[in-house]
């Protein structure tokens, strides 16, 4: 019998999550990828390209349970966070962070009413960027794609592998659902994320 519970307490423990983020200073998970920056948004952008990767930038909360899902379940999943690290530049954003952050516009003002100018309502939200933005465009008028909320690990990584390989700007027809709805039948794990 204890034979028994401890396989079961085994078995629970290895399908827990596979390695949470550190909590920073201000509540936010940390992870190994995302960039320290003075938040000047074309300072960024430039870094991203100057490495051959793409800008991301993701909102986050204190306390957010989302968030949370994504750090412990999603993001430590080899596939996944190595491939954020291999091709992409994330800067991190607090919705209610007092860090002044430049847009692309110029404006410069703090971390949340950058946020409310930028109309992000949701966390986990992660805009991704293109190499080029023109004068005088916000991040989210020049994001060539956004992700608000938590979603399942196939839907994470296709959606940074939509980006990266900037199937947005294929005129095929496959949209992101479509992608998204190949990759799933691709994977045919049963799952439908």
């Amino acid at each position: 019998m204890l034979r028994s519970i401890a396989k079961v307490l085994m078995a629970a423990a290895l399908a827990g999550p596979l390695a949470a983020a550190e909590l920073g200073d201000d509540g936010l998970h940390k992870t190994s990828w995302m960039r320290e920056t003075f938040k000047d948004l074309r300072e960024d952008l430039e870094e991203a390209n100057g490495e051959g990767k793409r800008l991301a930038l993701i909102f986050e909360q204190r306390g957010c349970v989302y968030c949370t899902k994504m750090h412990e379940e999603i993001f430590p999943r080899p596939e996944i966070g190595q491939y954020i690290e291999d091709n992409f530049f994330v800067v991190q954003l607090n919705l209610y962070g007092d860090v002044e952050v430049t847009d692309f516009d110029g404006e410069t003002l703090p971390e949340k009413d950058m946020a409310r100018k930028w109309g992000v309502l949701f966390t986990p939200t992660i805009l991704f960027l293109p190499e080029e933005v023109g004068e005088g465009a916000t991040a989210p008028e020049a994001a060539v794609a956004a992700m608000p909320g938590a979603f399942g690990a196939g839907t994470t990584l296709d959606m940074f592998t939509w980006v990266n390989e900037k199937r947005y700007a294929l005129d095929n027809g496959e949209d992101f659902q479509r992608y998204h709805a190949r990759r799933i039948q691709e994977r045919n794990n049963g799952s439908t994320d």
